[in-house]
């Protein structure tokens, strides 16, 4: 069936009063999916399906309403929709929802009830809700701060390929956090969020590799792990950089490369590389000698 067929079969039934027609035919007009995008007739029909409890309406209704995408910007009417909808057990709309009280958008913030509908949605697999169910029992929001627990949710998104969860649970077992140190464990997770472009995962990977830990030691790799946070700003991937240009450590000793890299780091106010900065001025290595630089 042709998408223009399809969508007209969809509209035909959600006039007579389909809902879960309603609520196909509104998800394709919101997106633009076989139609002109078309997010005020969207509202309109997950309006329909919602008066007859579809939760995926519910769910999309309080999205528009989030956004003002075919309805007035309304953050209360969002999570209305959304708690209607999380109320019925839908995934999305209990991460949304627990989004909402996490940052008091819509409703009065409350961290106890976002971690209920975090929980809600990550015992169902949520992947998202997961990585913050996490978080709230790793810093202790909501409730007492359970590092087990914290574990446990990040490794559950890890295995789904969620990045910043792959950094936390490889964190976890580099530092024995809500888990039994395991350096090899580490750089497994490490490596996979790095590869997936974290900075922070990058920066900890190369320390992996300069310390030999969980890894065989290898300069020349963490040079490169460091060189690819350092490019995304993390100050201490920069700093690190420069020690390696510095010594001449995994890459070409390069006094000029390792002040540019401790500048870089310093101008975000590491102190270490300030102090590191100041040295190179103060002995004329890698740039001109310049004493009132250094004091600076």
């Amino acid at each position: 069936m042709k998408k223009t067929d399809l969508i007209e079969e969809l509209r035909g039934r959600a006039k007579n009063g389909d809902p879960d027609a309603q609520y196909k035919l509104g998800v394709r007009l919101v997106s633009g999916n076989g139609a002109a995008r078309n997010p005020e007739e969207a509202v309109e029909w997950f309006r329909s399906a919602a008066e007859q409890g579809h939760a995926g309406a519910r769910f999309f209704l309080g999205v528009c309403s989030a956004k003002g995408d075919g309805a007035a910007q309304d953050p209360e009417e969002a999570v209305r929709c959304f708690k209607a909808a999380a109320e019925q057990g839908h995934t999305e709309a209990q991460f949304f929802l627990g989004l909402c009280y996490y940052g008091g958008d819509g409703v009065g913030r409350n961290p106890e009830e976002a971690v209920r509908w975090f929980k809600a949605a990550a015992e169902q697999g949520h992947a998202d809700a997961q990585f913050c169910l996490g978080a709230c029992y790793d810093n202790g929001t909501g409730g007492e701060r359970n590092p087990e627990e914290a574990f446990k949710w990040y490794k559950a998104a890890a295995e789904q390929g969620h990045a910043d969860a792959q950094t936390n649970a490889g964190l976890c077992c580099a530092n024995g956090e809500g888990v039994e140190r395991n350096p090899e464990e580490a750089v497994k997770w490490l490596k996979a969020a790095a590869e997936q472009g974290i900075g922070r995962a990058q920066f900890r990977l190369g320390l992996c590799y300069g310390r030999g830990e969980g890894v065989p030691r290898n300069y020349e790799e963490a040079v490169r792990w460091f060189r690819s946070a350092a490019e995304q700003g993390l100050a201490e991937a920069r700093l690190f950089l420069g020690f390696h240009y510095a010594n001449g450590t995994g890459v070409e000793r390069n006094p000029e490369e390792a002040v540019k890299w401790y500048k870089a780091a310093a101008e975000q106010g590491l102190a270490e590389a300030q102090f590191f900065l100041g040295l190179s001025c103060a002995d004329g290595v890698g740039v001109e000698r310049n004493i009132e630089e250094a004091v600076k």
